[in-house]
């Protein structure tokens, strides 16, 4: 048969590694890793979370956009909920307090107290009947206070005693006087003396010591929004741009099929400003079609995930590293980042997909089991695990359903199963792992001569494994 006449090698991550080179980085610190998303979006490095419900919702995103990466939000729940999961994380890092707690000349120490035990403050601004700034009261001001009729009124920092600023006040002007006048916080009020909102020493510190956050513009943490292609993918893209959503992603299993690109095509016609991702590809056919759409990155893998068994299901697939190789080329001349999507295990498989061509890695394993990955942790043989599932499993669709998400489409897809269900053990806080796979990748930048992916992929020189290195690669011949 004419289709066995020339069949190609593919190589995934454990059939290669990389030659180590004579290399002029001194430090690991010396390394930078940052990569683009897109065009317009640049990560400190180049590893964000897989958008599955049992790796990214709201407090996995916030944990990656403020150690300079980013979450994508999945689209497997109900438009609302997703639209809700966007602004929790743009509202999270609000540095400006648009609702601070007020209350009025007229209200006395005991409705004082009250507040103070149900949002566990201490300050408040005393704002007149037309919500205009009329002083502060902090815990200075009432704290041997014994009388609870006291009226704010009379224990209150009147207006014109107090520190205020225009609405338009930036962070750094809102630090100069809070430096200035040794204050907690700065009222900021707009031309008609109301009130605006409310800088806070407190977030403008935390602020500062997360200088290699992922922020946008207004100085909110960033954050990425998953689609579909049928059904009522335009409804939820419309809602999730309006929310704040800094990308969509078009997110299928087999993204080069006709329907998928002509819905890409209606989502950029329809959103032509925001930075569009689409996926899942392996071929250099399947990128330049989404390139001729006028895509901002492209996600590569058809079946490589731990959890994913399309490949056994379906018998359809490209082995990751060979996908991302090829895919690289078309890319890379488009200069259309290249996301390289599952079956990396470890720190040393990304340093290998960057040095094949990819931007970016997303993956689902290395972060599942988290603190910040949804789920409780359950106990099994007393140790603690998380739920963890492919996307296409039959538990995920039938917690789905459970939900009401999906209705119709998701027990249709019941039988259509291309995905394994298990355990993975707790891992504790995002950040943890965040902090081993930066020092994973900065040590094999370092073996390998490289400065930043520029100079690694320059480098790059890969080397087959046999089984028996494949033996050697990990540690062997000790009980651990």
């Amino acid at each position: 048969m004419k289709v066995f006449s020339k069949i190609p090698t593919g190589l995934t991550y454990d059939d290669v590694l990389l030659l180590p080179k004579r290399s002029p980085v001194n430090s690991r610190t010396e390394v930078n890793l940052s990569s683009h998303l897109t065009p317009k979006i640049k990560l400190h490095f180049p590893v964000i979370p897989a958008n599955m419900d049992t790796i990214t919702e709201t407090q996995m995103a916030i944990a990656m956009a403020r150690e300079g990466s980013l979450g994508i939000i999945h689209r497997f729940q109900s438009i609302d909920n997703e639209v809700a999961q966007i602004k929790a994380v743009k509202k999270i890092e609000d540095l400006i307090l648009h609702q601070p707690l007020i209350l009025s000349p007229s209200h006395c120490l005991s409705d004082v107290l009250f507040q103070v035990d149900r949002y566990n403050t201490t300050s408040f601004l005393i704002v007149d009947s037309k919500n205009k700034l009329v002083g502060i009261l902090s815990q200075r001001d009432y704290r041997f206070a014994s009388d609870l009729n006291t009226p704010v009124s009379k224990m209150m920092t009147p207006l014109e005693k107090i520190v205020f600023a225009p609405r338009d006040t930036s962070i750094y002007q809102a630090k100069g006087l809070l430096e200035r006048h040794r204050l907690e916080k700065l009222p900021l009020v707009n031309p008609d003396g109301t009130i605006f909102g409310l800088y806070t020493a407190k977030d403008i510190l935390y602020f500062e010591s997360k200088p290699n956050a992922l922020r946008n513009s207004n100085k909110h943490l960033m954050v990425g929004a998953s689609i579909g292609a049928t059904g009522d993918f335009l409804e939820r893209a419309t809602e999730l741009d309006k929310a704040g959503a800094d990308l969509l992603l078009v997110d299928v299993a087999h993204g080069h099929a006709d329907h998928i690109l002509s819905a890409v095509k209606k989502v950029r016609s329809r959103f032509p400003k925001q930075e569009i991702i689409a996926g899942n590809v392996a071929t250099t056919l399947a990128a330049r079609d989404f390139i001729k759409i006028g895509v901002d990155a492209i996600k590569v893998g058809i079946g490589p995930g731990s959890v994913c068994t399309t490949r056994i299901v379906a018998g359809v697939g490209v082995p990751q590293l060979s996908a991302i190789h090829e895919v690289s080329k078309v890319c890379s001349k488009a200069k259309i980042p290249l996301i390289a999507d599952g079956g990396t295990k470890n720190s040393g498989d990304i340093v290998k997909a960057l040095a094949a061509g990819a931007d970016v890695v997303m993956a689902g394993n290395l972060f599942a089991g988290t603190d910040e990955a949804p789920g409780e942790i359950v106990t099994f043989n007393q140790k603690g695990y998380k739920f963890y599932y492919g996307s296409s499993s039959h538990k995920a669709t039938v917690e789905r359903n459970k939900r009401g998400d999906f209705g119709k489409l998701a027990k249709h897809q019941v039988t259509r199963v291309e995905g394994a269900e298990g355990l993975v053990s707790y891992k504790g806080p995002v950040t943890k792992i965040i902090d081993q796979l930066i020092g994973g990748l900065s040590s094999g930048f370092s073996y390998c001569g490289a400065h930043n992916i520029k100079t690694l992929r320059k480098n790059a020189e890969f080397i087959l494994v046999t089984a028996n290195g494949l033996h050697e690669n990990s540690h062997h011949d000790v009980v651990v």
